[in-house]
């Protein structure tokens, strides 16, 4: 029989940014208001109206993987890899000494908003250029978001549920509830979670230029993205992965693992309203986070922080803030808020476990991650946003949101751990 009031913790992470390599040089980006974005050096831009993108820098895959792995690996499945094997690394879970038993306990759940879209491209110029039958036979296993989990089941034999769920920029959070939910209900002692994205082509950029997403700041990539400034004018794409591992509390003190925090509250809705714009009044939005601070057992004015998804859309920014008023009343003037996507960019997929990472390093440092750029007052956005750099505040509670394209809205909440 299922037992929900298994207690779920986090007891690893790894980071992929922008901003830095590692968990430990995401945090100090973040505490010194560094901006990832700059001009695209991956691909030739002089086709496509956007310039800039917020890439990793300094990343070597080989460090890592070897030659011939990595070039079967799309680059977001790499990011997969390498996010999880810091996360995996963090917990000390030591895959070589668990037995065949415990891996049957541990899962995957990992994905991607968009996949292997540099593989789709360059296959189909193959096909186009070559004819099908010069088509790579890994093409659909580089291609399909799934193959990150399995990529990372098969590495470390967890036999454990795998998959992964494909909600857009909701991905990473969609992942971590249902990890966090198979916790729960007994289904996995631990779980991988997490989500990672490569989207900075030819291709991505000049979609989402199409769909006048992005920002076209040229002149100035490294302020471009300005969640709430006035002068917003769209996200910038940014690339990497976040893995974090969950585990039922027990289990975790029975091998002695350091906790970071508990996740205590989730939070699942739909806009039903358009296949990109959010609803203008926050409407899914609000559902998700009363939720989640339902199924937490606590008050709305027992958050301090909020991540917000923030994506520096001149709708979004705004339905956004209106649905944090709407959940907390007065003390959505108390909160501290912020984006985190004016540092790193929007990861897309790994948008959400990537911030996830960054509202657990606030709840264990008691401080608030800065939004940067800004410079214009939006009479629209009248929250506390921790403008330009970060604030002390004690963190006992914060809640991090994620919504995607079609309308997805996911919020989760996580705690200061207590023994």
């Amino acid at each position: 029989m299922s037992n929900t009031n298994r207690r779920v913790v986090v007891t690893g992470m790894g980071a992929l940014t922008p901003i830095g390599l590692t968990v430990n040089e995401f945090w100090n980006g973040m505490m010194e208001s560094k901006s990832g974005a700059a001009m695209i050096k991956q691909f030739d831009t002089s086709k496509v109206e956007t310039k800039f993108a917020c890439e990793l820098k300094g990343f070597d895959v080989l460090n890592f993987i070897d030659k011939k792995s990595a070039r079967r690996l799309d680059p977001f499945a790499q990011y997969a890899l390498v996010s999880s094997q810091q996360a995996i690394e963090d917990s000390n879970l030591k895959p070589e000494t668990l037995s065949e038993e415990e891996k049957n306990k541990i899962g995957v759940i990992f994905g991607s908003g968009i996949g292997g879209i540099q593989t789709f491209y360059d296959q189909a110029v193959t096909n186009r250029e070559q004819g099908p039958d010069r088509i790579s036979p890994f093409f659909i296993p580089m291609l399909i978001p799934d193959i990150a989990a399995g990529h990372i089941s098969m590495k470390y034999g967890f036999r454990g549920p795998n998959y992964c769920t494909v909600s857009a920029c909701a991905t990473g959070n969609n992942n971590m509830i249902d990890s966090f939910l198979l916790i729960k209900y007994g289904m996995a002692d631990v779980m991988v979670a997490g989500g990672s994205e490569a989207s900075i082509s030819e291709l991505g950029i000049g979609g989402f230029n199409s769909s006048r997403a992005l920002s076209t700041r040229n002149e100035s990539p490294e302020t471009a993205s300005r969640p709430f400034d006035k002068t917003r004018d769209g996200f910038v794409m940014g690339e990497g992965g976040g893995a974090l591992i969950l585990e039922e509390l027990e289990h975790a003190i029975k091998r002695n693992a350091k906790i970071y925090c508990e996740i205590i509250g989730a939070g699942l809705s739909a806009d039903a309203h358009h296949i990109t714009a959010p609803h203008p009044e926050g409407k899914g939005a609000i559902l998700s986070m009363k939720m989640a601070i339902s199924q937490a057992g606590i008050k709305p004015e027992e958050i301090d922080y909020v991540n917000m998804h923030g994506t520096a859309t001149p709708l979004g920014d705004i339905g956004e803030t209106k649905a944090i008023k709407n959940v907390f009343g007065d003390h959505a003037y108390k909160l501290n808020v912020s984006s985190t996507k004016s540092m790193t960019g929007h990861l897309l997929g790994a948008a959400g476990a990537v911030e996830a990472i960054a509202s657990i390093l606030a709840v264990i440092n008691d401080k608030i991650p800065p939004t940067i750029n800004f410079e214009h007052q939006d009479p629209d956005c009248d929250l506390n946003y921790t403008f330009n750099k970060p604030q002390d505040r004690k963190v006992n509670y914060a809640l991090s949101n994620a919504f995607g394209f079609g309308g997805h809205n996911t919020s989760v909440i996580f705690k200061k751990y207590e023994a």
